[in-house]
């Protein structure tokens, strides 16, 4: 979990988040806002910005996508500067882009965690159970079943330069999952992506859950909410199968 103390707060200063509810917004504009709140909170200029938004469709590649991870059918990619694979941002997909700047010593694990925490509290406050991490990989995880495999309800990339963060977290909420059909999601093969939708057999709109994801997101980054551990049973590796935390992710 990292060095950090999970009861104390990650981010640099005590001042408040600030956080903008942005609607539907076109991924490219969305980055364009990132950069511009990163590079005032690094110059002193501005405060910690936590972004909730919702994109119109779009993939996203990281700085490790692999061409075999890509559409076939040519469907166009935003190469990105964050860390991870591959993914898709949409309707129904409720995103967050937390703009912080890290208390020291810098612990990005750390920070990974807690972004996990946050949603796996607003995960098993809606009343699924199970909800957690895997070994080796990010994001929040539902356990396999008999009638289903180990899926994934919420994926996380992010980047950190000069001590600020960037990018963030994609909480499945109601969004077609055919979309992920396309592409091999966070270049994973052996699992699946759920949403809360599906999991719960009910509509789940995003703007049910904007102010719980903030509120959690706030109080696991100051500490409010510990990271504890949520580990998925999972079977052992195939042999040869490097499940380590991909330092690529940041």
């Amino acid at each position: 979990m990292g060095t950090y103390d999970p009861a104390r707060s990650c981010r640099a200063t005590a001042d408040p988040v600030r956080v903008d509810q942005l609607g539907t917004i076109e991924y490219r504009t969305a980055w364009d806002l990132q950069r511009a709140h990163a590079a005032a909170r690094r110059d002193g200029t501005g405060p910690d910005v936590l972004m909730l938004l919702e994109h119109p469709p779009v993939y996203t590649a990281g700085k490790r996508t692999r061409p075999s991870d890509r559409p076939v059918d040519g469907t166009p990619v935003v190469d990105v500067d964050r860390g991870g694979l591959i993914t898709w941002h949409g309707p129904g997909q409720l995103v967050g882009y937390p703009l912080v700047a890290l208390g020291t010593p810098l612990d990005v694990v750390d920070f990974v965690r807690r972004l996990e925490e946050a949603l796996i509290a607003v995960v098993t406050g809606l009343g699924i159970d199970g909800a957690g991490r895997v070994d080796g990989r990010t994001g929040v995880w539902l356990p396999a079943s008999d009638e289903r495999p180990e899926r994934k309800v919420a994926a996380i990339g992010v980047r950190v330069q000069r001590g600020v963060t960037m990018h963030g977290f994609a909480l499945n909420c109601d969004p077609d999952l055919t979309w992920f059909d396309r592409i091999v999601p966070c270049g994973i093969t052996d699992a699946g992506v759920t949403s809360l939708a599906v999991e719960l057999g009910r509509p789940v709109p995003v703007y049910e859950l904007r102010d719980a994801t903030a509120a959690a997101t706030l109080d696991a980054l100051d500490g409010r909410l510990p990271v504890v551990d949520h580990a998925l049973h999972r079977p052992p590796a195939p042999a040869g199968l490097d499940l380590r935390l991909d330092p690529a992710l940041f």
